[in-house]
């Protein structure tokens, strides 16, 4: 397995050199060539063929799933993703468009199909994207590197359109260009497709270079009024491309850019790890875990933390209620407990493949799945191997029975998909009973519910049974007082409340 990644890393940067001579030449091929010579016709044959190759070998790369985390295998998937995104590109990219534009006749209109190897420089864009993230290479220098590259593809290609502009009126109007006309000193282009090669591109990049920069020294400009209106279109598109490199510049100098950040947080985060000898597999999973806050933004619950706590404690019961609400563990409790858990938990991103819960350990945290999927893992009859005994997906809980009885947990939970769960803590889950009493006793029903006989027995011989109880035990005391002073307010409260006026106190009395 690591033989081939490494194989296949090699040919990723083999193609990526292929990528950007195709994304600098193609401009270069459209502009100045009319038919490319014989050694430049085989060298782009070969690049065409090894992009055929890369096509092929796309079709078996795993990928990452955005919305699952999951890294996915399968063939059919792969091969309808890659299809869906770039393939078509990449096919008609590879087609030998300087051979058919012989074929054809030379006929104009197919030149212009040369333009889609274009969508080539993506992987360039890709690479330097990762690049930025990479904290062994100094990002000041990888931005700067790439803001030159785009300012030099830029020009580049500009040149390139305008020595096409110039190369395709009739030859007897050649000396209308902006190219037949120019005059440096005693040096005259009037027969500039004489001139070579290196000369009349480093012209062309001249004239490009002057005009972005808007110096405009006079002895080059426009002569007819094709030339006109591309030199119109290319200063408007520079006005945006100087505002990004300035905008870029600026970021680096203050040091705001999300990447930058990300960046810093993770060299900390890595020089805190191996400070403390974490080990490789929590290490791992840290540096995923920040990874994502990157790639996927924050979550709602950091999102939120500057706010009010009243308009906080709104927002987080429109998010979280129906999840609350479609737990098992929840069930037929009243609006109220729901709304005031809703307010208590806790946002959190699981990656596949993490332990969020380990069999045999005592937790004080209940989770609800708000997206992704788990799976209970643990061994069964004593049996030595490990199996999936259940998979829990959307609205459904899991550690309820270790969290409310403080028994061990039965099962590993691990993570299969992506997984965005809502954590409860015991302390929270007591305040809330603390005020809606009665829904003490429909979780305890609830939790009974489905459950055999000796894990029946088990809950019931639990803290949270005898916290309930005691519960229920101090409530109707409260009632009794209240019905013995005759305080009817007070016996309305408690009994909207969810006291039981049947419930007698340890005494065997009740208010009736």
């Amino acid at each position: 397995m690591e033989k081939t990644r490494m194989w296949y890393m090699i040919w990723k940067h083999f193609i990526l050199i292929w990528a950007v001579y195709s994304s600098f030449f193609t401009p270069l091929e459209f502009g100045f060539f009319r038919g490319l010579p014989e050694n430049l016709f085989l060298l782009d044959i070969a690049g065409q063929f090894a992009f055929l190759i890369d096509i092929v070998i796309r079709f078996f790369v795993a990928y990452r799933d955005s919305h699952s985390y999951r890294i996915v295998s399968n063939r059919n998937l792969i091969a309808l993703r890659y299809i869906k995104s770039r393939f078509f590109f990449d096919l008609l990219s590879c087609f030998p468009w300087d051979a058919i534009f012989k074929v054809s006749g030379r006929r104009e209109l197919v030149r212009y199909l040369l333009w889609i190897r274009l969508s080539r420089a993506l992987r360039v864009t890709e690479f330097f994207e990762k690049l930025e993230k990479d904290i062994r290479i100094n990002y000041l220098a990888t931005r700067i590197l790439k803001l030159f590259v785009v300012e030099l593809y830029c020009t580049h290609t500009a040149a390139c359109i305008f020595y096409y502009l110039a190369t395709t009126v009739p030859a007897a109007n050649e000396g209308y260009t902006w190219i037949g006309s120019l005059k440096m000193g005693d040096y005259t282009y009037s027969h500039f497709r004489e001139i070579d090669l290196w000369k009349r591109y480093v012209t062309s990049l001249y004239f490009a270079i002057v005009t972005m920069a808007t110096v405009g020294y006079g002895e080059i400009h426009a002569v007819n009024v094709r030339e006109m209106i591309f030199i119109m279109i290319y200063v408007s598109v520079d006005m945006i491309l100087g505002a990004y490199l300035l905008g870029n510049i600026a970021a680096l100098i203050v040091k705001g850019s999300k990447t930058e950040k990300f960046r810093d947080k993770m060299s900390e985060l890595i020089t805190y790890l191996n400070k403390n000898n974490i080990d490789r597999q929590t290490s791992k999973e840290i540096k995923g875990h920040l990874r994502l806050q990157y790639e996927r933004s924050i979550t709602e619950g950091a999102l939120l933390q500057d706010i009010p706590a009243s308009i906080r404690t709104k927002i987080s019961q429109n998010l979280y209620e129906q999840h609350v609400k479609g737990a098992s563990l929840f069930k037929e409790c009243s609006e109220g407990f729901i709304k005031q858990i809703a307010a208590r938990v806790h946002e959190e991103f699981f990656l596949p493949g993490e332990v969020i819960i380990e069999q045999g350990k005592v937790v004080d945290q209940l989770y609800i799945i708000c997206h992704g999927e788990v799976e209970e893992v643990g061994k069964v009859d004593d049996d030595e191997t490990e199996e999936c005994v259940m998979r829990l997906q959307v609205n459904k809980s899991f550690g309820e029975v270790s969290f409310l009885c403080n028994t061990p947990q039965p099962y590993t939970v691990q993570v299969l998909d992506l997984c965005r769960v809502l954590r409860l803590d015991k302390q929270c889950l007591k305040e809330v009973l603390g005020i809606c009493f009665s829904d003490g006793r429909i979780i305890l029903n609830n939790l009974l519910e489905g459950k055999d006989s000796n894990l029946q027995r088990k809950i019931l011989e639990s803290d949270i049974t005898l916290y309930i109880a005691q519960q229920e035990s101090e409530l109707a005391m409260r009632l009794n007082c209240a019905a013995y002073d005759g305080d009817i307010y007070r016996l309305k409260r408690l009994i909207n409340a969810g006291a039981n006026p049947n419930k007698t106190d340890y005494d065997g009395r009740s208010p009736l």
